[in-house]
């Protein structure tokens, strides 16, 4: 089992951090103010006017840490990473596979599996907990996404067509969003407003905490695809594009409902988010402030702890550890050590 170390997030401007000997010391108006040895990590996360000393950067690229930058609202800006060696045998492997028809949609069909199940069991959770609370109208809304999710998952095996598949993806997304706002169960008078998925840019405070979560999950499922030796960049669900990571959006899917979008509806009904952990910009686009961009990634690194057992392997791990593991996973059905890729499938 692989050792979990963690991700540090930067998110104070101005911030600057260097090398001390095998530590990593940030500076804010030249008093220090945390270190961290730098065996213990393996990502950091800039957002914001951040600066690393050169010296540092080596440092990184030598213990194989990745220093992603973002941008204040949470945009993925740039990536720094030392030499990637891969496997140039599994990585021909995941080639081959992407550019036939039939391997290529029986990943595509346990990408999806996993993800409207993930989506189906948030809904299911929501009716579970609090279907006694809600106007029938609600609970009857929701019921009636549940059953079509449960449809979608009976269709997917019999579908073979890479197009028809990422259709069928659409139409659970589009329903599954339809009804997330009837998710937040906080008080009216403190209750956030989700109005429909908008990305570039977030046009409401829901949408902003989505977006954010998103990035940082791609971060950790790109680092956790690399590490076994794959190409983030050549996918199966998502086509290939000159710099988009097709194959970490890929792995993102089963990942988005329960640790970015459950996490959101967490810190929502719990009211540690609220308005005023926002910033409406005159264009109508909504951006974290910085002392609610601390509180999700607070929540964040603490859902990551969490431990479950992993319903396929049968072992105890953290939520942190899950993209590593699905990525060991999808190698070993490459190699052809496995039949199918088994996706994560929240219980």
């Amino acid at each position: 089992m692989r050792r979990h170390r963690n991700t540090i997030y930067v998110t104070t401007e101005g911030a600057l951090l260097r090398k001390d000997g095998a530590n990593i010391v940030m500076l804010v108006d030249g008093e220090e103010g945390g270190r961290v040895p730098g065996h213990m990590l393996d990502g950091i996360v800039c957002i914001g006017r951040v600066t690393l000393t050169q010296p540092l950067i080596g440092f990184c690229s030598e213990l194989g840490i990745t220093v992603s930058y973002l941008s204040s609202n949470g945009r993925f800006l740039a990536r720094l990473e030392g030499p990637v060696s891969g496997n140039v045998l599994l990585r021909k492997e995941q080639y081959r596979r992407s550019e036939d028809p039939v391997e290529c949609s029986t990943i595509i069909q346990s990408v999806l599996a996993g993800k409207i199940y993930n989506q189906r069991a948030v809904v299911r959770r929501s009716l579970r907990d609090h279907s006694d609370n809600m106007p029938s109208s609600v609970s009857g809304r929701l019921t009636e996404v549940e059953r079509q999710f449960s449809r979608l998952l009976q269709r997917l095996p019999h579908e073979w067509d890479s197009d028809r598949l990422r259709g069928i993806e659409g139409d659970a997304g589009r329903s599954y969003f339809s009804v997330f706002d009837s998710l937040i169960r906080a008080r009216k008078g403190q209750r956030l407003r989700f109005n429909g998925r908008s990305r570039r840019p977030p046009m409401d405070e829901v949408n902003a905490m989505l977006s954010f979560l998103y990035t940082l999950l791609v971060h950790d499922c790109r680092s956790a695809l690399e590490a076994v030796g794959l190409d983030p960049q050549m996918g199966f669900l998502h086509r290939p594009k000159p710099g988009r990571p097709s194959l970490a959006l890929d792995l993102l899917e089963e990942f988005r409902p329960v640790l970015a979008d459950r996490l959101v509806l967490t810190v929502m009904n719990r009211g540690q988010i609220s308005r005023k952990d926002f910033t409406v910009m005159e264009n109508g686009a909504v951006t974290m402030t910085d002392k609610g961009r601390k509180r999700l990634l607070t929540a964040y690194q603490e859902r990551k702890q969490d431990e479950l057992q992993h319903p396929f392997l049968k072992e105890k791990t953290t939520v942190g550890l899950l993209p590593m593991l699905q990525a060991q996973l999808l190698a070993r059905h490459l190699r052809g050590d496995m039949d199918a890729y088994p996706p994560f499938l929240w219980k």
